[in-house]
Parts: C-alpha cells; structure tokens; sequence
C-alpha cells in the first residue's frame, strides 16, 4: 500500500495525537516475527501526519528494542491490549453478536484487518477530526472494510452519541459487544458513569463490555517514571495532562449492580498467559491499569 499525505488538523494534538502513538506502536508490533497482532494500515496514519515526522513504525527503528520505555515497553503493551481486545471481540462474534460498538474507535481498523462473520456491523464513534483523518487515509489506500462498516461523529462526554447511534442503524434489541479501549483514561469519572449507564440500557442479553482503566492512584515515583518520561520529552504526548485527575468510579461495581457478570485482570496476566508483553517492574506505569471484561445477564 502507497499513500500520500492527507490534511490533517486536529489529530496533530492531544487526545488525537495520542491516537497516532498507538498507531506507531501497532505498526511496531506488527513488524516483530513474535507479533501480538498486526495492523498493515496503522504505519499508513504516522506517516500521513506531518507531527510524527521521524516516528519508528518499524521494530529495526528502534535500536534498544523492548528496553526502550517508549517504543519498547509501552509499545509492547499496546500491542498486547490490541490482542487481548481482538480476541475478546472475537469471541463474542463467535457465541454469535453481529453488532460491535467501538466507543472512542481512534485509528482503530478493526472492521478492515478481522475476520468478521459477513453479517456483521461495526460502529466506530469518535470525535469527527480523527475520523475524518481516517477515512481520508484509507480513501487513499483504496482499503476496503470486510463487513459493514459505520463511523459516527459524536462526543462521548455529550448524551448525545446515543441518538446518533440508533440514527444510524443501530439495534438496542440486539446483543451487543461494546469495546472502550483506552477511551476511560481521559474522560471525566462523571462522563465514565454516563457511559456505562448508557451502554447498560441499550445492550440486550448477552452483550459484552470490554474496557481500560486505571484504578490505582500513582506514587510520585511512577508519576516520573522513564514511560511516562519518554513520552512527554521525545514525542511531546504529556499522558499524566491527558489523564484526567478526579477520583475514578468502580465502573467494574456500577456494572455488577446492573446486572452484568464482570472479571477484571491486570495487563500482566495476559502477558503471562501469552508468553509475551511487558512484565511488572518497580515504579511501572502500567501497574495501574485494569482490563474488564464483562457479559450482560440482566
């Protein structure tokens, strides 16, 4: 695939920005002969974007490899949690969900790189910047999504995303697999609630949840720990600024009262599972972060 370079506006800075860092890191990880998964469209978005000029989107552009805080480590882990929420994605279309709702969908090229069932739907919501940034790069990659594929304009932290989801062809009838990945870090606790209670009354029996977290306040050792380090000073993502700084809910709670069956794991038991991924070290900044996945059982 050949691409030129697209406009670009606001996906050059914040949120969105952090949106191309894990781009770069998934099109890392899709370069490793161990990969975790692999994304043949995210090195396309770097190299669209004139602020990730000089980016790696190769592991051989990384000379420390997985020693590197930035391109290594936290590289690793998301390449990991995209394995982790491909795989629970797919096993939700396998127990027979044809409907997936990725909330905050970022770059994600879900409905282009799995094998979906051919009946299947996926919602992207996100802000309409990144969106458009997407679909403009892809539009020049002549990509093509292998199910039905329908991006939505919305703000997640407004009401009303929920409207313009059943607008545009969503079933709140049908099972549902709704999927938040890195989406919670940023949002208000109190937009997190809106959420989830919105994703509780438009999900049928036998939806799923698959969300991140981090439900730990960090040591000022972490908090100047070389991840977050690198980040701020090579690339210019600030990801303590990002986070937002109020106390965070027990979503995991709010979702068990409602009737959901939750399990909640920390990155590490995947790496574990899997034989590769980041591993605990002292003062990480990733021992903060929660997966949970959930099945709704009201």
């Amino acid at each position: 695939m050949a691409a030129t370079v697209p406009d670009t506006t606001d996906i050059d800075g914040g949120v969105g920005l952090t949106a191309l860092m894990v781009a770069a890191a998934r099109a890392i990880e899709t370069g490793r002969p161990d990969a975790l998964a692999r994304d043949e469209y995210a090195g396309h978005f770097v190299r669209a974007a004139p602020a990730c000029a000089g980016w790696p989107i190769r592991p051989e552009e990384v000379p420390e490899g997985e020693a590197d805080p930035l391109w290594g480590r936290l590289g690793r882990y998301f390449g990991l949690r995209t394995r982790v929420f491909d795989d629970h994605l797919l096993e939700s279309a396998e127990a027979g969900i044809r409907q997936v709702v990725l909330l905050g969908a970022g770059l994600d090229t879900r409905a282009f790189r799995l094998p979906w069932p051919h009946d299947s739907a996926v919602f992207e919501i996100d802000q309409e910047p990144v969106l458009a940034f997407k679909q403009r790069t892809l539009d020049i990659l002549g990509a093509t999504p292998r199910v039905r594929r329908v991006p939505i304009a919305a703000d997640l932290c407004l009401d009303t995303w929920q409207d313009a989801l059943t607008a545009a062809g969503f079933d709140p009838a049908r099972p549902t697999a709704w999927l938040a990945e890195g989406l919670f870090l940023y949002l208000p606790s109190a937009a997190e609630r809106r959420v989830i209670a919105a994703v509780t009354a438009h999900s049928a029996a036998g939806s799923t949840f698959a969300y991140e977290v981090k439900r730990i306040a960090e040591t000022a050792a972490v908090r100047n720990s070389p991840v977050y380090t690198a980040a701020r000073e090579r690339i210019g993502i600030d990801l303590l600024a990002l986070f937002d700084p109020d106390p965070r809910p027990d979503s995991a709670a709010d979702l068990t009262h409602h009737g959901w069956q939750t399990q909640t794991c920390t990155p590490f038991d995947h790496s574990h599972r899997l034989g590769r991924g980041p591993r605990p070290e002292p003062h990480d900044a990733l021992a903060a972060n929660r997966w949970t996945f959930a099945v709704h059982r009201p």
